[in-house]
């Protein structure tokens, strides 16, 4: 095992931890942004160390097909070949196959899909993942699962999360840098409880570095999505991290927090930039209406970030549509949000004024005190009591 976790706070079932790892000593909550080529769309390294990320996410799939594990690995491993300092992870890459690539098809032995390059069938088995993720040298692996989406239900499901458990065993023995990288499990089993009961036991009985939730934010209501986080943060270890895969919308980061997980990662800050949308305490503002065409308010005006010091919103709005550097300054401005938003999530828990924090957050995106009814059942069950902030509508039915 190369990580150290260290609780510092807690708050219910919301922790703030200390996350070692052997390239960086992370802060959680902590969101990850995803580089998928080695790279994120429109920063550079120092930008990234600038806006505070501790950890970005690797796409194995991408950067075995170019510039492939071997080179990566012969210049040094990616942290090197990207010139990154801190900490990276990195995926399966099965998850790209089965939602990029037509054809996909997963059997006992691994996921055969059709080659981008030249057509022929490939096979990602479980210990190539590993070999190829130990060549690229990140400081936390992902172990190969069976991807199912969530909104699929029957047998498939189950035969899922049980090769996802028999997959893990053959990981585990393919992983050569144990003391170097971290072999994470991914818990499935749909929206279950008994499936994801069982895999949960199933992978912490192989006492792995960590654990990872999977087979989310991909179709499922929000109801259900909070139910399978809950669930599975209570089995899971309290002296592991808990990363909850997919998932980048700043509310389900809170409510997730809330409910004991530590990690996140999604294209959605930089996706949503490139489309011209901001990330603020209100939601997000839509920096391409013909509105912000005249408003020299900078982007948020509590925030922090280069962008919002030194540019007006009529400013991005005239690049948005042209220019590239619309979508790389609001690509900059969304991760720093993403970074403070974890940055505050660490300190309200750590500082003992986590409920604080909560509504503050909320009152905020929903200042006529309409939060969504899944998010005050989740608190609920978190033990973090939101009724100011939907004091105004008491009566409502919709409202808690």
């Amino acid at each position: 095992m190369a990580l150290r976790f260290e609780v510092l706070g807690r708050f219910n079932r919301a922790r703030a931890a200390q996350l070692t790892l052997p390239h960086f000593v992370s802060q959680t909550p902590l969101f990850m942004p995803v580089g998928t080529q080695g790279t994120i769309k429109g920063l550079t390294t120092s930008q990234l160390e600038e806006i505070g990320a501790q950890i970005i996410l690797g796409n194995t799939y991408h950067l075995a097909l170019r510039p492939t594990s071997e080179l990566i690995d012969e210049l040094g491993g990616l942290h090197k070949f990207m010139n990154w300092p801190r900490a990276m992870l990195t995926d399966s890459g099965g998850f790209q196959m089965v939602s990029l690539l037509h054809l996909a098809d997963i059997t006992e032995k691994g996921v055969t899909f059709q080659s981008p390059v030249d057509g022929k069938p490939m096979l990602l088995t479980p210990e190539e993942s590993i070999q190829i993720q130990n060549r690229i040298g990140a400081d936390i692996i992902m172990a190969l699962d069976d991807v199912v989406k969530t909104t699929i239900t029957g047998p498939r499901i189950e035969e899922a999360m049980y090769r996802t458990l028999r997959w893990i065993d053959r990981c585990i023995a393919a992983h050569s840098r144990p003391h170097e990288q971290n072999l994470f499990g991914i818990v499935q089993g749909g929206l279950d409880p008994v499936l994801r009961d069982t895999c949960v036991k199933g992978l912490v009985d192989r006492n792995l570095p960590g654990y990872a939730i999977g087979g989310l934010a991909g179709g499922e209501d929000k109801d259900s999505f909070w139910r399978v986080v809950a669930q599975c943060t209570a089995s899971l270890p309290e002296n592991k991290p808990r990363y909850v895969m997919g998932v980048g919308y700043p509310l389900d980061i809170v409510v997730c927090s809330s409910l004991g997980a530590d990690m996140y990662d999604c294209v959605y800050p930089t996706r949503t930039a490139r489309f011209g949308t901001a990330l603020v305490p209100e939601g997000v503002l839509k920096l391409k209406q013909r509105a912000m065409a005249d408003d020299i308010r900078p982007i948020d005006p509590t925030c922090a970030c280069m962008v919002c010091k030194n540019y007006t919103r009529a400013y991005i709005h005239c690049l948005v549509t042209k220019d590239a550097m619309g979508s790389q300054l609001l690509s900059y401005h969304n991760l720093y949000y993403m970074m403070q938003l974890s940055r505050n999530l660490h300190s309200a828990i750590v500082e003992g004024r986590f409920p604080e924090f909560v509504c503050d957050f909320l009152q905020k995106m929903f200042p006529k005190g309409d939060v969504p009814e899944w998010v005050c059942n989740a608190m609920e069950v978190a033990g973090i009591d939101i009724s100011s902030c939907c004091a105004p509508f008491p009566s409502s039915k919709d409202l808690c």
